[in-house]
């Protein structure tokens, strides 16, 4: 399984409505939203976007987006 940096499991947290097939599609949306100069924020959701779709949705129930601090 892909491991994701801590700017990436942010940005899941942030956009995750709960599924793989859900976060894809705000990633999208949000990418569709940004202005040219945000490309900082464009490559986040881009690598976050390859890694999610290399995994099932078994694999990503199984991520845990919201531990227990």
């Amino acid at each position: 399984m892909n491991d994701f940096t801590h700017d990436e499991r942010y940005l899941m947290m942030l956009y995750s409505p709960g599924s793989k097939s859900g976060l894809c599609e705000a990633l999208m949306q949000m990418k569709e939203q940004l202005a040219e100069d945000e490309t900082e924020l464009r490559t986040l959701a881009d690598s976050v976007l390859a890694k999610l779709s290399d995994m099932d949705e078994a694999a990503f129930d199984r991520l845990n987006l919201y531990p227990d601090f």
